[in-house]
């Protein structure tokens, strides 16, 4: 079976209420995940708009959840470290942490969430960026899943 990502937040492909956006509460949504490949060691989230004006957009960067944790609660604080759950990095927002969608008003931007399965030791220091951790998990991705959600500002 393969790794899945889901959420009662939104639904798949689906629109991201206003409370999970900066428009609104700017809350971490829910998000839980099932399968874990055999050789899983930590896992990682990142969320980003790939539909953004100048290029893909990181909002969410979040690493060294161990293999033994099944979900990302809701409404997570923005702390360089949640004790016993993960490290966050630094988001294109210049911050540590979830920030969540404000696109320009009009278009209609997708925001895709991928959990990356790793063979990679939970111990990677906090406030990386997402091409940091990418640079630190390659070769160590042992699976991805996905998760879309939508969000348009009139």
């Amino acid at each position: 079976m393969p790794l899945a990502l889901v959420s009662n937040s939104f639904t798949n492909g689906g629109l991201i209420p206003p409370q999970y956006t900066i428009d609104g509460e700017n809350r971490s949504p829910l998000l839980r995940w099932s399968a874990l490949p055999q050789g899983t060691r930590s896992l990682a989230l990142i969320m980003e708009d790939p539909d953004a004006p100048r290029g893909t957009f990181v909002h969410w960067v979040i690493y060294n959840l161990p293999n033994t944790s099944r979900e990302l609660p809701e409404a997570i604080s923005k702390s360089p470290t949640i004790r016993d759950l993960a490290t966050q990095g630094m988001n294109d927002f210049r911050k540590l942490g979830y920030d969540g969608p404000l696109p320009p008003p009009g278009k209609l931007h997708g925001y895709v969430f991928h959990l990356y399965a790793l063979s990679l030791e939970p111990n990677l220091p906090p406030g990386l960026t997402a091409a940091q951790l990418r640079e630190k998990m390659q070769n160590k991705i042992l699976e991805e899943a996905q998760y879309v959600g939508r969000f348009q500002r009139y």
